[in-house]
C-alpha cells in the first residue's frame, strides 16, 4: 500500500471550545496532513478518555468524582461525548472539502483506557484481565464505526488512526496505582500488552497506525512488533539509550513523529533550531540526511489542550516551517 505521509501535523488537543475556529486552524496550518482536534476544554466528554468511551460498542461509562466509570446504561455522559465528537467531525468535514492526501484521527489506545477506566467496584479495568479483553473488544468495535464515519465524511482522505498511550510504561512496569493509592497494580505481561495492541492496530485495514506516547522510555520495539508504522513521542525525553532502537526503526521503515515544539506557551526557537536535535540523532546513528524528510513528521511535544489559542496557532505553524527546514537542509 503506497502512503505519502505529510511533513508535520498535530497530536490531538487544541486549547478553547470552539470546533469551528479548531478545524479552520487545524486545516490552515497543516494543508497536507491535518488532523481531528480535541477540546478538552469543553469538560467530560471532550477529554481524551471521555471521547474515547464514548466510541466504545456495548459497554458505557459515566464520570464519578474519582474520573471514568463503566456503567449499564448510556447516560448523559457518554451521549455528551457522542455530540461533541459529532460537532467535531462537522466542523473537519466543512473545512476539508475536496481535501486529498493524509487525515489523522485520534483515539485512546487499549491500554491506557484500562488504565484509566474504572470497573464497577472503583478499581480500574486494568485490575481484571477479563474486562481488558473485553474493552479492547469494545474499542476495536467502536474505532470500526468511527473510522468508516471519517471515510463518508471526507472521501478523498487516507486516514491516519493515532492510538495514544500515555499509560502504556506505567502498564508495562506495575506503576499503575490501585484506587486506595497504597499499592499499584500487577504489570502485565509484555506478549499480553503486544497481543491486545496488535489486535487494535489490526482494526485500521487500508491506512497506517501511529502511536503516541509523550512519556519517557517509549518501547519502540514492542509497538513495531504490534503493527504500529510510525510511533510518536516527546523527543526531548529521547536518550542516547534509546539510539539503537530508533536506528532500527527507521531502517526498519516505521516513521518518527518527533515532537520537537513545546506543548505550553513560551518562546520558540527559530524552526531551524527546533529540528537541530533530530539532525543531531542523524548523524550519532550514521543515517544518511535525505533520509530524514522520509522518515520524519514534525509535531509538538504533546497536546496543545493547556496552551493559549494565539500559542497553539504559532506552534502549529511553527511545526510546519520546521518541517520544512528539515527537508530543504537535512544536513
Amino acid at each position: 500500500m503506497s502512503f505519502t505521509w505529510g511533513p508535520a501535523t498535530g497530536v490531538g488537543s487544541m486549547p478553547g471550545g470552539d470546533a469551528r475556529e479548531a478545524a479552520k486552524t487545524v486545516t490552515g496550518s497543516f494543508e497536507d496532513f491535518p488532523f481531528l482536534a480535541e477540546l478538552p476544554a469543553r469538560g467530560p466528554g471532550a477529554d481524551m478518555i471521555g471521547r474515547t468511551a464514548g466510541m466504545l460498542v456495548d459497554l458505557y461509562a459515566r464520570v464519578e468524582p474519582s474520573g471514568w466509570r463503566i456503567g449499564d446504561r448510556p447516560g448523559r455522559d457518554t451521549k455528551r461525548a457522542i455530540s461533541w465528537l459529532g460537532e467535531d467531525l462537522d466542523a473537519l468535514e466543512e473545512f476539508t472539502q475536496g481535501y486529498e492526501g493524509p487525515l489523522k484521527v485520534q483515539a485512546v489506545g487499549p491500554w491506557t483506557l484500562a488504565a484509566a477506566l474504572e470497573l464497577r467496584g472503583g478499581e480500574a479495568a486494568l485490575s481484571d484481565l477479563g474486562a481488558c479483553r473485553d474493552l479492547a473488544g469494545s474499542l476495536a468495535e467502536g474505532l470500526r464505526t468511527h473510522l468508516a464515519e471519517v471515510r463518508r465524511r471526507v472521501p478523498g482522505a487516507q486516514i491516519v488512526l493515532q492510538l495514544d498511550e500515555p499509560s502504556l510504561i506505567a502498564v508495562l512496569r506495575g506503576q499503575v496505582k490501585s484506587a486506595s493509592g497504597y499499592r499499584t497494580h500487577r504489570a502485565v505481561d509484555r506478549q499480553r500488552v503486544e497481543s491486545t495492541l496488535r489486535d487494535v492496530v489490526g482494526v485500521h485495514t487500508d491506512g497506517p497506525v501511529v502511536v503516541h506516547s509523550c512519556a519517557p522510555d517509549v518501547p519502540f520495539a514492542l509497538l513495531r512488533r504490534a503493527g504500529a508504522a510510525a510511533i510518536s513521542f516527546d523527543f526531548a525525553l529521547l536518550t542516547e539509550r534509546d539510539d539503537d532502537v530508533i536506528g532500527e526503526a527507521v531502517e526498519g521503515g516505521t516513521r518518527l513523529f518527533a515532537g520537537v515544539v513545546p506543548g505550553t506557551d513560551g518562546p520558540l526557537s527559530d524552526p531551524a533550531g527546533s529540528v537541530m536535535g533530530v539532525r543531531t540523532l542523524w548523524r550519532r546513528l550514521g543515517l544518511h540526511p535525505g533520509l530524514l524528510a522520509e522518515a520524519v513528521t514534525v509535531t509538538p511535544s504533546c497536546g496543545l489542550a493547556g496552551a493559549s489559542p494565539e500559542y497553539a496557532r504559532r506552534a502549529l505553524a511553527h511545526c510546519a516551517r520546521a518541517a520544512r527546514s528539515l527537508a530543504d537542509n537535512p544536513e
